[in-house]
């Protein structure tokens, strides 16, 4: 091993991880993030600090120009890229994909091994160089059924994005990428440009607030960023530091859709399973942890962001009820008492009247309310009751979906807002997409 190859795998190993979940994959980003945590790997702020990028769920068909292969070709090689769609393989899933990356720095001019973790079972791997030419593998089989290898003869216009891995990296000639992995050409759905310079757009102009002539600028947020809901876009039409227009776009769910994992212990007490207030206690502890945790990562409260992922996986993994009082109360405590907090939250995306209400600091209290609440009940071995299902997020037996509600509501509170403001803003709503699909449920296959 030569000193460059040596400094290469120090420097890998903690490979900074992108997460980029879909919908429909809560348990998977949740198995990610917690054996993250157990590995102390950090996770990066966007494509530009990655090492590995993490498709959680099942993945969509990638074509050429689409967000997934924009987020790929924004991630400077050495790179890999793992797709899971087991939460229980989540840990060997990372296992083998970090030792390819490690091989990839000891010997640069192989390509990268990637594997597709579907059900524990993958197919034969793609391999991709940073010039899209491919080169034929013979293959074996390792371990737990995972597949080694394979015939490949050219691009696939239409393949998933696990199967993508990468010992250099090119970018697109002629896009340049921000930290959500789109490009900003201004092409399609993002509006009409003045034209390019250098393959960056040029602004538009318009008349401000103020009456003064400011650039126009489109800016679109997600599907993949830290701390950011599942499978949401937004698009936001900027002048200056202010957000004028905003539009919601939904990247579609896989089909079929599993019930939404927030919402299962309700779900499945409205078809008749057996379901106890414990179970149903603790799930919404965990949901309004791991909300906690989004806004706190947000804002820059890194360490009581995880701190709150802490006493949430804790709190899924079934630990008593004293054990999680000690985890959230403090937490609780300090997250109330902050001036700082208040300051930086208070007044921010706040409407008048109807749902959501309040700001942001009265949004974020009310999950710290529902956290007291819940934590006396998650031992609670009562029978569930099916009538007046409330979910973390609202009622489950309405027509609308309650994160159907916050994201109608997301353009009115971002509009007239700094664009410093408008991650806050969607944190502190934090909508499941998951909500969104048909939540049918057959049989019992919760997990408390």
């Amino acid at each position: 091993m030569d000193l460059r190859t040596g400094i290469g795998k120090m420097a890998l190993a903690r490979p900074a991880v992108l997460i980029a979940p879909g919908r429909g994959a809560t348990r998977e980003r949740l198995a990610v993030e917690a054996e993250l945590a157990r590995r102390a790997w950090p996770q990066a702020a966007g494509p530009a600090s990655a090492d590995l990028v993490v498709f959680a769920g099942a993945p969509l068909p990638v074509r050429e120009g689409d967000w997934a292969e924009r987020l790929w070709q924004g991630v400077p090689g050495p790179k890999a890229l793992v797709t899971i769609t087991d939460a229980g393989h989540a840990a060997h899933a990372l296992d083998h994909v970090h030792a390819a990356l490690l091989e990839a720095v000891a010997q640069p001019a192989r390509h990268m091994e990637h594997t597709d973790h579907r059900q524990g079972h993958a197919p034969a791997p793609q391999h991709r160089a940073g010039h899209d030419n491919h080169e034929q593998h013979g293959g074996h089989d390792g371990p737990g059924g995972y597949h080694e290898g394979g015939d490949h003869t050219g691009h696939d216009p239409h393949r998933a994005p696990g199967h993508m891995a990468d010992g250099g990296g090119t970018d697109h000639p002629h896009m340049s990428h921000d930290a959500t992995g789109h490009d900003r050409m201004g092409h399609g759905a993002h509006g009409h440009h003045m034209g390019t310079i250098a393959g960056l757009p040029l602004a538009e102009r318009a008349d401000d607030r103020d009456g003064l002539r400011l650039d126009r600028l489109h800016v679109p947020l997600g599907p993949a960023l830290p701390d950011w809901p599942a499978g949401l876009v937004l698009h936001l039409e900027l002048q200056g530091d202010v957000v004028q227009r905003a539009e919601v776009e939904t990247v579609p769910a896989p089909s079929p859709s599993r019930p939404a994992f927030w919402n299962e212990p309700w779900l499945r007490a409205m078809t008749g399973d057996p379901v106890t207030v414990g179970e149903a206690a603790r799930r919404r502890c965990a949901a309004h942890l791991d909300s906690l945790g989004r806004l706190l990562g947000v804002a820059g409260w890194r360490e009581s962001a995880t701190r709150a992922r802490v006493a949430r996986d804790r709190t899924l993994d079934g630990a008593p009820g004293a054990e999680l009082h000690s985890l959230v109360r403090p937490l609780a405590r300090r997250v109330r008492r902050s001036w700082t907090l208040r300051w930086l939250t208070a007044g921010v995306g706040e409407r008048v009247g109807g749902q959501p209400g309040g700001d942001v600091h009265r949004r974020l209290i009310a999950w710290l309310d529902g956290l007291d609440q819940a934590l006396g009940h998650v031992d609670d071995r009562d029978p569930l009751s099916a009538h007046h299902p409330v979910g973390p997020r609202g009622r489950l037996d309405t027509q609308v979906p309650p994160s159907q509600a916050l994201l109608e509501a997301l353009p009115e509170l971002l509009e007239g807002t700094e664009y410093a403001c408008a991650r806050l803003i969607v944190a502190s709503l934090d909508p499941d997409l998951d909500e969104l699909a048909p939540q049918h449920v057959p049989g019992a296959h919760g997990h408390g």
